[in-house]
C-alpha cells in the first residue's frame, strides 16, 4: 500500500481497482496509471492527504485513497 511508503521512497503502481471511479479517472487524466513511477514527497500529519510526485508533477491524494492503490517499491 502507497501508505507504507516513506518519505522519497519510489514505487511502481501495481492495482488501482479499488479506488472510487471518479478518482480513478482523475488520476488516469494526470497520467498516473497501473505501471507509474510514483515517489512519496510528503506525509501529512494526523491522517491527512500524501503529496506524491509522477512524471515531474506532484498530485496530492487522501489517506483514504492511497490505502487502496497497491504499490510495490523499486
Amino acid at each position: 500500500m502507497m501508505v507504507q511508503l516513506e518519505v522519497g521512497q519510489k514505487a511502481r503502481i501495481i492495482d488501482t481497482a479499488g479506488i472510487d471511479q471518479l478518482v480513478r479517472r482523475r488520476l488516469l487524466d494526470l497520467g498516473i496509471t497501473e505501471g507509474s513511477e510514483i515517489c512519496i514527497k510528503h506525509k501529512m500529519p494526523f491522517g491527512g492527504p500524501l503529496m506524491l510526485e509522477s512524471r515531474g508533477q506532484c498530485v496530492a491524494i487522501r489517506r483514504k485513497e492511497a490505502l487502496s492503490i497497491k504499490v510495490v517499491a523499486i
